[in-house]
């Protein structure tokens, strides 16, 4: 089986938050989706995670509806229950309890075995001086990479 080339980060999220740690979830998806999500025409930008008594759902996530889909396309901004085990569901909601946390999607990509799964954080929000020293160490890296690139 070949190597699946489907992974779709949120940029946004590392921008705006400091992860503390991280799940992998798999998503209860419906119909055309997974069609939609093969050809890359998925938004991670503005979702986040919510518990709905003990199931974790994902908010804002955005799915295009599948270009060859008849009138059974499915809805795209639609909340989806993601999967966890009940063990991994009492942690998160502990610790997303306190205040200043909270669960967001890092990334949405598809396994070896050809399953949808999604990267989910606990993740703390970042102030402003914290954001403008995540924009200096990018371009550090960025400047260094040039240089290195320039020396060859």
């Amino acid at each position: 089986m070949k190597k699946n080339d489907i992974y779709i980060k949120n940029k946004k999220a590392s921008f705006d938050y400091a992860f503390l740690d991280e799940w992998t979830a798999g998503i209860v998806l419906s119909g055309t989706e997974i069609k939609s999500i093969r050809q890359s025409k998925v938004n991670l930008t503005d979702s986040f995670c919510y518990f709905n008594g003990n199931e974790l759902w994902l908010k804002g996530m955005n799915v295009a509806a599948y270009a060859y889909g008849s009138y059974n396309n499915h809805q795209p901004q639609r909340d989806r229950k993601l999967l966890l085990t009940r063990k991994e569901l009492r942690k998160l909601q502990q610790e997303a309890a306190s205040p200043g946390l909270t669960i967001v999607p890092t990334a949405l990509f598809i396994n070896e075995r050809g399953l949808c799964k999604v990267k989910i954080a606990l993740a703390k929000g970042k102030k402003e001086f914290d954001k403008r020293e995540t924009i200096k160490e990018n371009e550090a890296k960025r400047e260094m990479a040039r240089a290195r690139r320039n020396d060859y």
